[in-house]
């Protein structure tokens, strides 16, 4: 499952199920590409776990 909510924790995107078991960035990057996917405005941020990978709009946290 994949959830993204704003800081103040309401829900902006939800991908409820996943065919197989995949990696955090493949479902994000999926996600990102979709039609009707998830949108980042331009400006903002979106945190995300460490099986993910810096990019525009999305930031891991450091490590170290």
């Amino acid at each position: 499952m994949l959830g993204v909510c704003t800081p103040n924790m309401h829900f902006v995107y939800i991908l409820p199920g996943w065919k197989d078991s995949v990696v955090d960035g493949q479902v994000l990057r999926n996600v990102i590409s979709r039609r009707h996917g998830l949108k980042v405005h331009h400006g903002c941020y979106y945190l995300v776990d460490a099986g993910c990978t810096n990019s525009e709009g999305f930031l891991k946290p450091f490590r170290g």
